[in-house]
């Protein structure tokens, strides 16, 4: 789906994840189902889409920002987990020596991925969207 420059949002059409992870390297594959795995059992319900920044992300509707709140992506040599700031932030005692942005945690695309750690802070981005919410 092609963003316009000046949209705020765009509607989120569920699916696509299986063809992303499907179109990267074979020895990648089980690593970016380990943190779909994670990330959905952390958010039983999302939506689950590449809509949105042509990328796994999910979303709850009714918030802000289209209810996304969690993305992951494959750059090598990473998988990454894409959240709301300031997860990561508030969250630096368990993030460790994982590679960090102000949103992302690159994990070694060769090693296991973390799911407890993914599942904390996929909850806590969940936790951050609701906070933001506006009363109607």
């Amino acid at each position: 789906m092609e963003r316009k420059a000046n949209s705020k949002s765009n509607a989120i059409e569920p699916g696509g994840v299986d063809e992303y992870i499907e179109k990267c390297p074979k020895g990648i594959k089980p690593r970016l189902k380990e943190i779909r795995s994670a990330i959905r059992g952390a958010a039983p319900g999302s939506t689950e889409t590449v809509s949105y920044f042509q990328m796994p992300g999910y979303s709850y509707e009714g918030y802000d920002y289209n209810g996304m709140f969690a993305w992951f992506s494959f750059e090598a040599p990473y998988v990454r987990l894409h959240v709301r700031p300031p997860v990561l932030e508030d969250n630096i005692k368990h993030v460790g020596d994982y590679a960090t942005t102000k949103s992302i945690i690159s994990f070694a695309a060769d090693k296991a991925i973390p799911k407890a750690l993914v599942q904390k802070l996929v909850k806590a981005s969940i936790k951050v969207m609701k906070q933001n919410q506006k009363p109607a």
